[in-house]
């Protein structure tokens, strides 16, 4: 199942993990990026916490936790070649894996029409 927030973000969401990254549009609006921070396996996020940060040749961006969840992997790729979130964001460019507190609360996030729409 693919989720998004009006923040920019999609989450893939398999069983209670969601794979989460930022949408094609938050990367073309940010410009090709310089630097990634992403935050540590085991840490845990409310929804709407600061998770990570983006800096491009524009300016810095947080990127935000889109539920609640504990964060099992992170994605080096990343951080080790930022133009990665650049060329395929919705894709190998994820940023962390999220163990949903409540797997149900994606529900309420935006389907890709929905996103389309709002971006539109």
């Amino acid at each position: 199942m693919l989720k998004f927030t009006e923040e920019h973000e999609w989450l893939k969401i398999d069983g209670d993990v969601a794979t989460v990254g930022i949408t094609e549009h938050a990367a073309g609006q940010l410009g090709d990026l310089v630097f990634v921070e992403l935050p540590e396996a085991g840490a845990s996020f409310s929804k709407g916490d600061s998770a990570a940060t983006v800096e491009s040749v524009k300016a810095a961006s947080d990127v935000y936790c889109p539920l609640d969840g504990e964060i099992v992997e992170v994605n080096q790729a990343i951080v080790d070649d930022p133009s990665l979130v650049n060329s395929d964001p919705q894709g190998a460019a994820w940023f962390f894996k999220l163990k949903l507190a409540d797997p149900d609360a994606a529900n309420a996030l935006l389907d890709e029409a929905a996103y389309k729409e709002f971006v539109a």
